[in-house]
């Protein structure tokens, strides 16, 4: 199977379930690996054949710095949801993570798979 990989997407939200951590937006860190097949895509040369990173990192930027998730875990399962809605994703790989949220840590965060049923 073959991988589109979209690799340290930075968003600001709002995200977590702290007082201090609603109050203004923090940096999201964001990892897919959007399983597909690339066969044609690779034969034709023409983006409609292929799995369009740009649309989806788009989409996940956008959910990231708007839905307000208390949780890594649901922004997480959003942003899975976000792939299956274009074609010929077979499974998503997303990882969320909240840089500098625990002391003594680059960042904390979920990385989750989901198959498209």
């Amino acid at each position: 199977m073959d991988k589109v990989i979209i690799r340290d997407l930075l968003a600001r939200g709002i995200i977590g379930i702290n007082d201090w951590e609603r109050e203004k937006p923090q940096d999201i860190l964001i990892n897919i690996v959007i399983f597909t097949d690339l066969t044609k895509a690779g034969q034709t040369d023409d983006i409609a054949d292929s799995v369009n990173y740009r649309t989806i990192s788009k989409k996940a930027q956008a959910r990231a710095e708007t839905a307000q998730r208390f949780t890594v875990e649901a922004l997480a399962a959003d942003i899975a949801e976000i792939c299956f809605q274009e074609k010929g994703v077979l499974k998503a790989r997303v990882k969320v993570e909240k840089p500098n949220a625990v002391r003594f840590a680059s960042s904390v965060g979920v990385e989750i798979e989901r198959s498209r049923e």
